[in-house]
């Protein structure tokens, strides 16, 4: 339970950096394409310099998509972890129900 919270936020926000690396990388691969399209050339070809520009940002894609997927599993497990003990807070044993003012904290 302590480390549900630091996990979800963890977790969230990995998750968003890889929404953000995998936007980047379709940018790319749409620039590349475009660019190798120019000429009259397709990306689709069977030639090595198209498969070179298809497999360009293969693997960032690849762990983008890992990473995505385990940091939105931490997330979810996170949530749910901290749904099924919400309310169950250990209690302060120092509190006896009285509220303190400014009075009572300067020795007023």
């Amino acid at each position: 339970m302590a480390f549900a919270r630091p996990a979800l936020i963890a977790g969230a926000v990995i998750a968003v950096i890889c929404i953000g690396l995998l936007i980047v990388i379709f940018a790319l691969d749409s620039f590349n394409a475009a660019a190798y399209s120019v000429t009259g050339k397709s990306v689709n070809d069977a030639t090595d310099e198209a498969r070179d520009i298809r497999d360009l940002y293969s693997g960032a894609r690849i762990g983008g998509i890992i990473a995505l997927v385990i940091s939105g599993v931490v997330a979810l497990a996170a949530a749910v972890v901290l749904y099924l003990n919400r309310g169950s807070a250990p209690t302060d044993e120092d509190d006896d129900g009285e509220d303190y003012d400014l009075d009572d904290l300067t020795g007023r």
